[in-house]
């Protein structure tokens, strides 16, 4: 089964900027923002501070991973 990428758009550091997930790592995220009370754009823009030189969507899938092991 192929998962098809969602493409959304967020806004960090005042840009617009597209990235595209699989639905599966979309549902982590958006999940880990309510839970932690943030807007999707203000969990991704913390994920953005912390990736270093890894490119954001593999960052988003890296942190989705770790979340859903961890709770």
């Amino acid at each position: 089964m192929t998962a098809r990428l969602q493409k959304r758009s967020v806004n960090l550091v005042g840009h617009a900027t597209s990235l595209a997930l699989e639905p599966e790592f979309w549902a982590v995220l958006d999940a880990a923002a309510k839970a932690d009370g943030l807007s999707l754009s203000g969990l991704i823009a913390s994920i953005d501070d912390a990736r270093g030189d890894r490119p954001l969507a593999s960052a988003c899938r890296v942190f989705a991973l770790e979340r859903s092991t961890t709770g």
